[in-house]
């Protein structure tokens, strides 16, 4: 009895841990949407320099990655050639600086509700890039499913109260480019056995954002910056909202590497509708009927999405069991006859 308790301890102390992790994620994403959303909205903050407040978050990350990495040694770096980095990381931390750039312009125009009803078009996109690099095999099942999860955000947009065509615009194009990246991703990195954890992710991708954004920023955004006479640099404000962008990453790092991709995929899912329930209660926006019913859609297409996905992962990890006894027996048979002939040869001696 008393060794079935401690299991029992052992496997409650996993599920309250894992109910953490899940629990920081979901605070420090909501914190990190809503900070940014702050800074960047006219009629809050109003500091509409989305691509200043990436390279600043850019620059942090960027400075504590290589605290951690070189100094602290908390993580290994990931041993990598100069070909490899400008051929694999560049593009990587190109598409990703894009991304930032754009989904942060995407607050100074549209909702937080309504930016995180668009993202549920994120699988669609992954999906469709997936095909079109040949690393998804094309399934009628599984377009119908993304069919249904853009159909319902079709309803979501036509129920917004604050459509916003550029707002809609820059959202979408940061979809495509993080889609893009996850694909990239795949066929750059994972492919050649490189992996890396949010830290040496930030290690070697950050700097080459701060660098590909401080292009368009001295072209769009310094020229207005300077102008500005008013403007002082809030450390308080800055230094808080690029800690938590920090934390956010080491979060992933946690949840990822404590529980798994899926309970991640299901934490978003929660986070999203508390960001819904925010946005309406807190900030005050206009959510309508027409635009939960489109979400709902979505949602059940982006569940199903998952649903199918952890099946497949389930298959395969069959498969590989399966396989294993059959390598064994086949060793095992190799190892016998192996024996037998050494024993012949013994005996013809």
């Amino acid at each position: 009895m008393g060794k079935g308790g401690a299991l029992s301890e052992g496997v409650l102390k996993k599920i309250i841990l894992s109910y953490t992790y899940v629990a920081i994620w979901i605070f420090l994403s909501f914190t990190v949407i809503v900070y940014n959303k702050y800074i960047l909205d006219r009629k809050m903050y109003n500091w509409p320099y989305p691509i200043s407040l990436t390279m600043i978050h850019m620059g942090f990350c960027s400075s504590l990655a290589y605290i951690l990495v070189n100094l602290l040694k908390v993580v290994e770096p990931v041993q990598m050639t100069r070909d490899v980095y400008l051929k694999s990381v560049v593009p990587i931390g190109l598409l990703y600086s894009l991304s930032l750039w754009l989904s942060n312009s995407a607050y100074i125009y549209l909702s937080v509700s309504f930016i995180q009803m668009l993202k549920a078009l994120m699988p669609v996109a992954v999906y469709s890039i997936g095909v079109l690099f040949k690393k998804e095999g094309f399934k009628s099942q599984t377009m119908t499913n993304m069919l249904s999860i853009s159909f319902g955000v079709a309803i979501a947009a036509y129920g917004e109260a604050q459509f916003n065509t550029w707002g809609v615009t820059l959202q979408l194009g940061a979809v495509c480019f993080e889609a893009t990246r996850l694909v990239l991703i795949q066929i750059l990195l994972t492919s050649k056995g490189i992996t890396f954890n949010p830290i040496t992710s930030l290690y070697y991708v950050a700097p080459c954002c701060l660098a590909f954004l401080s292009i368009p920023w001295m072209i769009v955004e310094f020229p207005k910056l300077r102008d500005t006479s008013s403007f002082h640099f809030d450390y308080l404000i800055f230094g808080t909202n690029s800690l938590c962008a920090f934390a956010l990453n080491l979060a992933v790092f946690l949840l990822v590497g404590k529980t798994s991709a899926l309970t991640m995929n299901v934490a978003g899912v929660v986070k999203d509708w508390l960001l819904i329930a925010f946005s309406w209660s807190v900030i005050k926006d206009t959510v309508t009927p027409i635009n939960l019913f489109g979400y709902a859609i979505a949602f059940l297409g982006v569940a199903y999405y998952n649903h199918a996905k952890l099946q497949a992962l389930k298959a395969k990890e069959a498969e590989k069991k399966a396989a294993q006894p059959d390598d064994e027996s086949g060793k095992l048979l190799e190892e016998r006859e192996g024996e037998k002939s050494a024993n012949k040869t013994e005996s013809d001696d």
